[in-house]
């Protein structure tokens, strides 16, 4: 048996704290008895996936397990569709990435990633279905595949990939707070992190531009959404209308609301329906250009940067996901 014949199942062992650990070894041995093929090796730290699946990739491995939450997943992507930000894309200034964009030059086939949500946030799968764990295994099990759109950022010192979203403004400042002070007191922490934010409410402009209209968006905001999934922070439905393969980002806005109006409209992210507010606007673009002056706080796919934000495009179809 080869590489190429089995998965590699990349364990966080501290996601949803601590709880994967103690789960993991019990949920592989679950697919082992089903006949599925696997090797497992566990992080030892924040960004070790990346270079696991770097490393795995040489050594002929195409399919990956993300066993974890939704930054497990993303350190897999970012290890698998890592390219050296020095090379211009070739699509660069006319809109689109190539559909035949491959993530390494290692790569000759569309990778492939399963999930075993074991973590605090695993949005991504909840597109597919609400039965978590089990409709994971169901899916590995079965091989049921399905093409997945991955986006790409550029930024001022590289490029990062992501396969559910990247937003700015409260959501990002929201899960720089929890992360900084509260992140220990879990759902409790994330809650003080929204109370903080609300009180502080920062509504501010993030200057960009749509498909290369001709004039920059530069109106203050509460918050920018890009999407390639519906789902963040578990059961948020912030992009209703995103579609994983349609070779599109969602783009999703939330203008200066106050804080009366949005305590009132806060049940409306879980369904979806906020975006029918009178401040709220929705678009499926094929490419984001951004004219920000410096850096700035972003959250993606779960994980907290800043960076001073450049282009962001779409590699269409780019892997495939076992959903």
């Amino acid at each position: 048996m080869t590489a190429r014949d089995e998965f590699l199942a990349i364990v966080n062992p501290a996601a949803g704290g601590g709880r994967c650990g103690k789960l993991a070894r019990s949920v592989l041995e679950r697919l082992r008895a089903d006949g599925v093929r696997l090797t497992s090796v566990e992080t030892e730290g924040p960004g070790h996936a990346v270079e696991i699946v770097r490393e795995a990739l040489v050594r002929g491995y195409r399919r990956f397990l993300a066993v974890g939450g939704d930054g497990t997943s993303f350190e897999i992507v970012n290890g698998i569709f890592s390219v050296s930000p020095a090379v211009p894309h070739p699509q660069a200034g006319r809109g689109e990435a190539s559909a035949t964009s491959l993530p390494s030059q290692h790569l000759t086939e569309r990778p492939v990633l399963g999930f075993l949500p074991l973590g605090t946030g695993n949005s991504f799968l909840r597109d597919f279905s609400h039965r978590g764990l089990d409709h994971a295994l169901e899916a590995i099990r079965l091989g049921r595949t399905r093409p997945c759109d991955v986006l790409r950022l550029i930024h001022s010192d590289g490029a990062i990939h992501f396969i559910n979203l990247l937003s700015m403004g409260f959501p990002a400042d929201v899960a720089a707070l929890v992360n900084r002070r509260f992140k220990p007191l879990g759902e409790v922490g994330y809650l003080l992190g929204v109370l903080v934010c609300l009180a502080r409410l920062s509504r501010r402009p993030f200057p960009l531009r749509l498909d290369g209209e001709p004039e920059p968006q530069r109106d203050p905001c509460l918050f920018l959404s890009f999407n390639n999934s519906k789902f963040t922070g578990g059961k948020m439905m912030i992009a209703p209308y995103a579609e994983v393969a349609d070779g599109l980002i969602e783009y999703v806005r939330w203008g200066p609301i106050g804080r009366i109006g949005l305590l009132r409209n806060l049940p409306g992210l879980y369904d979806g329906t906020h975006i029918e507010h009178p401040l709220a606007a929705r678009r499926a673009v094929r490419w984001v250009e951004f004219e920000l002056d410096e850096p700035v706080t972003i959250m993606v796919d779960g994980e907290v940067m800043t960076l001073r934000c450049q282009r962001l495009e779409v590699l269409p179809s780019s892997l495939l996901v076992l959903v």
